[in-house]
């Protein structure tokens, strides 16, 4: 600035810098929309795609970049891209490799808004979505056309827990040329390794375990091929999907315990669940680690941990209005969707709507176990009991 600068424009053009060499712990939260270049040889030499350099704020900052190279290594990825939502990371999946005329598998078990947005381009895009058995294994080979570019795992269902045989689909589905792609937001990255059974893409909902608090909405695909990274980058582009700085920071505050957390939830899981098992008011415990799961045997053998996500079947006895009841007298469980954060959740699922073979007859609730002191929570479910037979 001059002396003769106005006020007003050394308001917004000042030239003061703050001098280098500060360190701290938190990652730095970089706000940007305008990326600013030294000089227009700069500008027109950058690639949106490339991580070394920075273009516009939707494509990344210092503070996404660091966010998705951490969450490529907990997978064992090599790309990251951020999409503002666990649904969003899905739908960029689908528009990443499908077009009008091809075919998707997608689990009968599957996240609800993945089956919903499956539907929706079945209807209005041309894209034939068919469901199959996540029990099938190599079986899925028989259902592969030649225009089937896509298959969908999710391992376990995220209601019903059903988990499936991932090296068995990803060598049935490579021998035909198709991609397989890994919902793997149940194990968070840290209890199934992907990669190494075979699927191509892993897509996981930061707004669970990562974040931990319940109050982030965010989303990640992470691949180890370049080329299949590149076309998730153009559709990340295309589709304008972008994560605010914030959100970001408040994801990479909770990682370090994330692992932490995860074991915890999971001790926890496996308590009441076990306790569960021994009450008449319980048809099924629907929990990976124990025998009654579908899948068990899988989950032993490609899993090392399981977290706090379990359903549990009542006997056909209760009445909906009774489990219902159920639901609404508990006190420590609150009555939410989503799971991963401190707060134990419970929330009653119409399976009847849900999956075209549900084999049990009585009411599903689903539990997320949090953070209380498990005797707490066996205390609440009891005296829940006692109000859905009253």
């Amino acid at each position: 600035m001059t002396d003769r600068t106005s006020l007003q424009t050394a308001l917004i053009h000042n030239d003061y810098r703050a001098p280098d060499g500060f360190s701290a712990l938190p990652q730095a939260i970089h706000h940007a929309s305008t990326v600013l270049f030294k000089d227009v040889a700069s500008m027109r030499s950058r690639n949106w795609q490339d991580k070394n350099a920075y273009t516009y704020g939707l494509h990344g900052t210092p503070t996404t970049f660091t966010l998705e190279a951490r969450l490529a290594a907990i997978e064992d990825g090599k790309h990251c891209v951020l999409a503002p939502s666990g649904l969003a990371a899905i739908a960029l999946v689908d528009f990443a490799f499908l077009k009008s005329g091809d075919d998707v598998l997608i689990p009968d078990n599957v996240y609800n808004p993945n089956r919903e947005l499956a539907n929706w381009l079945q209807q209005d895009f041309g894209i034939t979505a068919r469901y199959y058995d996540p029990l099938i294994g190599s079986g899925i080979a028989g259902l592969i056309q030649p225009n089937t570019r896509l298959i969908w795992t999710e391992a376990p269902g995220s209601v019903s827990m059903e988990v499936p045989d991932l090296p068995a689909i990803c060598q049935a589905a490579h021998a035909k040329g198709v991609l397989v792609a890994l919902d793997n937001t149940w194990a968070a990255g840290l209890a199934l390794r992907g990669f190494e059974l075979g699927v191509d893409i892993i897509m996981q909902a930061l707004t669970k375990y990562q974040s931990g608090g319940s109050d982030v909405l965010m989303g990640a695909v992470i691949t180890q091929d370049k080329a299949l990274n590149q076309r998730l980058e153009t559709a990340h582009m295309r589709l304008g999907f972008g994560v605010a700085a914030d959100d970001v920071y408040l994801v990479l505050r909770s990682l370090p315990t994330m692992k932490l957390r995860f074991e915890a939830h999971d001790a926890a899981a496996r308590t009441v669940a076990a306790w569960l098992q021994a009450r008449p008011e319980i048809a099924a415990v629907l929990h990976p680690a124990l025998p009654e799961c579908p899948g068990h045997a899988i989950w032993q053998r490609d899993f090392s941990g399981a977290g706090g996500l379990f359903s549990v079947v009542f006997d056909p006895r209760y009445s909906e209005a009774q489990t219902d009841r159920f639901v609404d007298s508990l006190q420590l469980f609150k009555i939410g969707f989503s799971w991963g954060g401190v707060h134990s959740l419970a929330v009653p699922y119409r399976m009847q709507h849900m999956r075209s073979n549900w084999p049990h007859q009585g009411q599903l609730v689903r539990l997320n176990i949090g953070l209380e002191d498990p005797q707490d929570l066996i205390a609440d479910i009891e005296q829940a009991f006692k109000a859905m037979q009253a």
